[in-house]
């Protein structure tokens, strides 16, 4: 009997929890007839049998080795060309100062000074909102640096609706479309240039019936066409990383990434699949011809760039940014050079910032130099991927247009920001 119980035992053990070990311990159903002796048991099998201790997985001496203990460190010896700060003035097009900044003007002061250290000249602030929070954005980032940002609105479905009860909320009332479509007017006339669309838009927001709501929705068509019509860029960010519509297991490359925050992942019938949400994204683009479309993230999908490619081939009016996606893209270094090459018109510069200088200076690390196998983080376990990348050594001419010519010719007062940082001293 004890040859089982024991095997019981060590099943127990490995799942790594002491109150589990012990209640299912006194399940066994033999040892139900002997009650008193339980306890008894348990004590001397805890003293005697090692099996039970919670596994040290350190990776020492043969013992397995825990995923997020895991930090080896490269033997490799290679060029580190020094990369402190962008060749070339640099357009951020996606920085979010409301929601990573707080408001908080001396977190404003300390990012432009980053700005000036690492030579970024303009950053696109995507958190405009409209009506009165578009005023208080500009209070905030123009009161003392006008000249250094410029404002996306954001289009506010909820309205006064109440969050849980989707029937409730504004875009669910007749005519919302042509009601977005006169405050992106309004907004335009209050000093904001574009319209940023987060990816709650076919991912969060919902229809009364609880389904979620399209991107692709007739509904929404005011909109971009209103867009197309006052000039202003588009930035949608459409779906997430592919791995985050995979099963959290094994085979996912992003796994410590989502068990870390398994609130990201898309997994399952619940949502749109990667595919269908960026096809979806594409009909929108393809029916609004007169409008410019800026792809967040290259367009959600660095994973498969030859894709991305046949859309740029496709939809004259859609454009992409490469916001936290440097670990995708530099991972393919022959790739995505050569994507850069053939596009270099079609590419925007973005971070999806603000960000600190460790966070930076490896996007100019990657696109200027020909260095091999470097983070492209300064954290302990890389945010995207538990791998390193490569340099592209970009062409100047490729360079220059990704950085800032790009932006200039695609949205408005980029221009004018641009040729004041050139003339107050700072390199172009």
């Amino acid at each position: 009997m004890i040859s089982p119980w024991l095997s019981n035992a060590k099943q127990v053990s490995c799942k790594g929890a002491k109150a589990q070990k012990t209640r299912e311990f006194r399940s066994i159903p033999w040892l139900r007839a002997f009650a008193p002796l339980r306890e008894v048991c348990l004590i001397a099998l805890m003293l005697v049998t090692p099996a039970l201790a919670e596994p040290v997985l350190d990776g020492k001496d043969g013992r397995n080795l825990a995923l997020d203990r895991f930090q080896p460190k490269s033997m490799l010896r290679l060029p580190d060309r020094q990369t402190p700060r962008a060749k070339f003035s640099v357009v951020d097009v996606h920085v979010h100062p409301r929601l990573k900044l707080r408001s908080v003007p001396e977190q404003l002061d300390e990012f432009v000074r980053v700005m000036d250290q690492q030579n970024i000249a303009v950053c696109v602030s995507l958190d405009g909102q409209l009506g009165e929070a578009l005023e208080e954005h500009k209070k905030y980032l123009w009161t003392k640096y006008r000249d250094r940002f410029v404002i996306f609105a954001n289009i506010d479905w909820r309205g006064d609706g109440q969050k849980d009860d989707p029937s409730s909320w504004a875009c669910h009332r007749p005519e919302f479309g042509r009601r977005m479509a006169r405050a992106l007017a309004d907004a335009k006339q209050r000093g904001a240039v574009g319209l940023k669309v987060f990816k709650q838009l076919g991912l969060g927001y919902r229809n009364p019936d609880g389904s979620l709501i399209a991107v692709d929705d007739r509904r929404w068509d005011p909109i971009w066409e209103a867009c197309g019509k006052l000039g202003m860029p588009v930035l949608i960010h459409t779906a997430d990383p592919v791995a985050f519509f995979q099963p959290i297991d094994r085979f996912n490359e992003r796994w410590e990434e989502l068990h870390r925050h398994p609130d990201w992942s898309f997994a399952g019938e619940e949502f749109p699949s990667h595919g269908e949400l960026l096809a979806a994204r594409n009909r929108v683009i393809e029916r609004h011809p007169q409008t410019t479309f800026l792809g967040a993230h290259v367009a959600n999908y660095p994973e498969n760039l030859a894709e991305v490619g046949r859309w740029l081939d496709r939809y004259p009016n859609l454009y992409v940014e490469i916001a936290a996606r440097i670990a995708e893209l530099g991972r393919q270094p022959y790739t995505a050079r050569a994507f850069f090459l053939k596009y270099s018109d079609r590419i925007l510069f973005g971070t999806d910032g603000p960000r600190p200088p460790g966070r930076l200076t490896p996007h100019w690390r990657m696109l200027e130099t020909r260095d091999e196998y470097f983070t492209y983080a300064e954290n302990q376990y890389p945010p995207q991927g538990l791998w390193s990348i490569y340099g592209l050594y970009l062409p100047d001419e490729v360079l220059r247009k990704v950085y800032s010519e790009n932006a200039v010719r695609l949205i408005p007062g980029i221009k004018e920001r641009l040729e004041k940082f050139g003339k107050n001293g700072n390199p172009r």
